[in-house]
């Protein structure tokens, strides 16, 4: 029996082996066999990831009883092409003999740990038919790679550890590839050629665990070193050599170059005579070597060791079954009785094809971690990327294009320097801290251990301690707002360095919601860490931490609310300002934005598309104008004061419909659906609410003379989704302000709420994923930021802008069918009419955060449909 270890799963869960035994290496199809009676012996196993088992044994037990449980302790099927070995008393590193008494060969088993290796390798991995059988064989290349016996040049090395990583890892990420390497070491001297391995990890995109193996046992077995394990010689000259034996001979090593090697097909016998090996080759009249080679080595023990090896490897490889046992001599013995004990390797491949369908599936289960906090503290690194980015281009884009210019008033320059300079020098070092931590915490080779490392309630806890001594700064952000606006109302041309800023790629959005950033950013702070303290159970050591730092996180975002809804609102006016033309005083003081989007109101030429723009003390109206700046035109206003609402599809005669009675005029409009509708009578009632409440009627409404009986020729068009960036269009192909999300609203016929734009601050997600089209084979690795509605696209996280656009009002979320043929787990689609893409996560946690964060949320921003 399995004795349980002091870790929370063994390595054969870790591996995906189920609970029960599997199946005996040197019995097929059989459980391990019955010990014999006796006082049982605890004997410690190192596994090839590096863990220890325990397993329980009878004393009498004879070797193969504990490798058997070893072989059904992971499920390993082709369990034969393994071994167990162990230092001797005579500090020899030999294999356990599996038909002796384990405790006749194991004088101190307390003091003995017995490690499972890869024993004999095939000349091809593709004999190799499972895919477990393959992963320990990429361990065992793993581990001969760091302790320097699998020597190979550069290149392949760099090759081999590229694909390690990916197994381990995952995906290339420019970060996290740099800080792996740091904290795990897979050559002596790695460092020096750390560049190769990081260029060659670029090109795995995609590679699953079990490609990676594949293709590392492809490089290694090319390897002239491959499998070897050298047994110092002298020849008969005295010069150092070193023999080795593989399956096709022996071989003969002169540092770590093959000077030799003699085929099985060519050896008479192998026998040895004190420490002499003697290789008897068969007659060949064209060989001018003698037909005896004779190599000395340390001792006889030595000797004897080597010997058993190439016993074995012969058997293994050249015979069609096991050898049978010699029939015991009457009086006395002659030479050694061991002979190879165990299927030969055509005995495996037999086996494995004819049993197929009884194999123990065998689902990968690396020691990547899967604990959902690390995926929590992953979501926190990838935003935290975002973040920096967005500040920087306040700090360094925005300082650069206007601070040379003598029109930008040097007042503004030096306050938002002064209060967005040392928020971003801030998060420099809480996203360095971060990265190192995320680095020690993932990983293969360490994800196993339980550690102080696996945790991120202290680095959250330390830097939002010190993000409240910029309370200071985070409170001028508003006046840095308004200032910049002030600048831009009394400057022309300030207003046109702002407004050719944003024609930059690297303003991605506009210009600012930059600004409103690290406020933004206390809400994921908060968010995070709730989700963090939700998983774990207050006993665990990370509770403390993540609780204490949620309150810090809590009081500041409570008292720098009032700030933060102001500015949303100001930044929202003023955004609007610029996507409307005819208007003069739409930013006025108490005057606060509710709805926009597309609606159908009722003229005496029938049904016309508009835009309306619910505010609190007015519903205003208009038509796409054919500006270059493609800004929306002003047709008329109604104040909501005295106004009442009436839904009126009988009346009518028009689906979706309802009447809007003002003071001085009424409006029939229809809304796209029942749920648009609904949204806008419960927003323009409760508006109406709020404007009866006030004291008196706010006679400062829009500054227009407008009024509905313009002509306009653009009524019935609608752009393609090419040209509002919905399919592979580069952002350069966008006309200037084509893209925002008034324009989304008109072309895609839907509506979005200061509440929705609320929301989708709080739940903004960054991260890597693969994309693919509809009619596209293969998936495409992005960088991709989902902020203000829309989905951004980039090759990295270093990149500084933006290749391309997808914004998702109107789009739906849903899972593929099986009919799509997607057959990949974590997958999720959006489609809006013809077009349809597919993103692939990397786990089920980051899966839920893109799908469902905002199910239910956006109340009419994104459709979530998902099965």
């Amino acid at each position: 029996m399995v004795e349980p270890a002091d870790r929370s799963s063994t390595a054969g869960q870790r591996l995906g082996a189920p609970e029960s035994f599997g199946v005996s290496t040197l019995e097929p199809g059989l459980r391990p066999p019955a010990q014999p009676p006796g006082r049982q012996v605890s004997m410690r196993v190192q596994m090839l990831d590096d863990t220890q088992e325990v397993f329980q044994i009878s004393q009498r037990s004879p070797g193969k009883v504990l490798f058997d449980l070893v072989c059904a302790h992971l499920n390993l099927v082709e369990g034969d092409y393994f071994g167990l070995e162990y230092q001797d008393q005579r500090k020899m590193t030999v294999w356990l003999d599996l038909l002796k008494p384990t405790l006749k060969q194991i004088r101190r088993p307390k003091n003995t740990i017995l490690r499972f290796v890869v024993k004999f390798f095939p000349p091809d991995h593709t004999q190799l038919l499972e895919e477990l059988t393959r992963y320990l064989f990429a361990l065992q290349i793993k581990r001969d790679l760091a302790c320097g016996r699998l020597i190979c040049n550069d290149t392949s090395a760099a090759l081999m550890v590229s694909h390690i990583i990916q197994s381990e890892i995952g995906d290339f990420d420019e970060t996290q590839s740099w800080q792996h390497l740091l904290h795990n070491k897979y050559l002596p001297d790695q460092d020096a050629i750390r560049d190769e391995i990081i260029d060659c990890h670029r090109e795995h995109v995609g590679q699953t665990p079990a490609e990676s193996d594949y293709q590392l046992l492809e490089i290694a077995r090319r390897l002239e070193m491959y499998g070897v394990r050298l047994h110092p010689a002298k020849d008969r000259e005295g010069t150092k050599l070193s023999l080795a034996v593989a399956n096709s001979g022996v071989l003969v090593f002169q540092g770590n170059t093959k000077i030799n090697s003699f085929n099985w097909s060519k050896i008479r016998k192998l026998s040895f005579k004190r420490k002499r090996f003697l290789i008897k080759l068969r007659a060949d009249p064209t060989n001018a070597h003698h037909d005896t080679l004779e190599f000395a080595m340390a001792s006889r023990d030595c000797c004897k060791v080597f010997w058993k090896i190439c016993v074995e490897y012969h058997a293994f490889f050249r015979l069609f079954e096991e050898p049978k046992p010699k029939p015991k001599p009457i009086l006395f013995t002659r030479g050694s009785s061991f002979r190879f004990s165990g299927r030969t390797q055509k005995q495996i491949i037999d086996y494995v094809k004819d049993s197929e369908p009884k194999k123990v599936p065998f689902e990968r289960c690396s020691k990547f971690p899967t604990d959902k906090a690390y995926f929590i503290a992953k979501e926190l690194l990838t935003t935290e990327r975002t973040y920096l980015n967005d500040l920087q281009v306040i700090t360094e884009s925005f300082h650069s294009a206007v601070g040379k210019d003598e029109a930008f008033p040097d007042s503004v320059k030096s306050l938002i320097s002064a209060n967005y300079d040392p928020v971003y020098k801030f998060h420099q070092g809480f996203l360095k801290e971060t990265e190192q931590r995320l680095a020690q915490w993932s990983g293969r080779s360490n994800a196993h251990i339980k550690g102080d490392y696996q945790r991120i309630g202290d680095v959250l806890l330390k830097n939002i301690q010190g993000l409240r001594q910029l309370t200071i700064h985070l409170q001028k952000h508003s006046e840095c707002l308004v200032e910049l606006e002030r600048a831009c109302r009394s400057s022309r041309k300030v207003e046109t360095l702002c407004r050719d800023f944003e024609q930059q790629r690297v303003c991605y959005l506009p210009l600012n919601i930059f600004l409103l950033r690290p406020l933004h950013r206390l809400l994921h702070y908060k968010l995070i860490l709730e989700r963090l303290c939700k998983h774990y159970p207050p006993t665990h050591d990370d509770f403390r931490d993540c609780r204490a730092a949620l309150a810090d996180i809590s009081e500041m975002v409570l008292q720098l609310q009032g700030i933060m809804m102001k500015m949303e609102n100001f930044q929202k006016l003023i955004e609007l300002k610029k996507d409307l033309t005819g208007v003069e005083d739409l930013i006025s003081p108490g005057r606060e934005f509710i709805r926009l989007g597309c609606l159908s109101k009722l003229s005496g030429k029938g049904l016309q598309q508009r835009m309306f723009f619910l505010f609190s003390d007015c519903l205003v109206y208009t038509s796409r104008g054919m500006t270059p700046s493609n800004q929306f035109k002003v047709h008329g206003q109604l104040p909501l004061y005295g106004m009442t609402i009436r839904e009126s599809e009988e009346e009518w005669g028009v689906p979706h419909s309802f009447t809007l009675f003002g003071q001085r005029q009424s409006v029939v409009v229809a809304a796209s659906c029942t749920s648009e509708m609904e949204r806008w009578v419960e927003d323009i009632r409760m508006a109406i609410d709020l404007a009866e409440q006030s004291s008196s009627l706010n006679n400062d409404l829009l500054s227009t003379s407008l009024s509905d009986n313009s002509k306009s020729s653009t009524v019935g068009e609608q752009e393609s989704e090419d040209e509002l960036g919905g399919s592979r269009s580069s952002l350069e192909r966008q006309g200037h302000r084509g893209n925002t999300t008034v324009h989304v609203c008109w072309h895609r016929n839907t509506s979005v709420s200061m509440v929705d734009f609320s929301i989708a601050v709080e739940n903004q997600l960054s991260g890597n994923l693969l994309r693919k089209f509809k009619n596209s084979n293969g998936w495409q690795k992005l960088w991709v930021v989902f902020t203000n509605f829309s989905l951004f696209f980039y090759k990295s996280h270093q990149d500084d802008y933006p290749l391309a656009s997808l914004p998702l009002l109107g789009y739906s979320v849903t899972v593929p069918s099986e009919s799509e043929n997607i057959h990949k787990d974590y997958v999720f689609k959006l489609h809006f009419k013809s077009h349809v893409y597919y993103f692939r996560s990397e786990s089920e946690y980051t899966f839920e955060r893109w799908v469902y964060s905002n199910r239910g949320k956006y109340r009419n921003a994104i459709s979530y449909n998902v099965l």
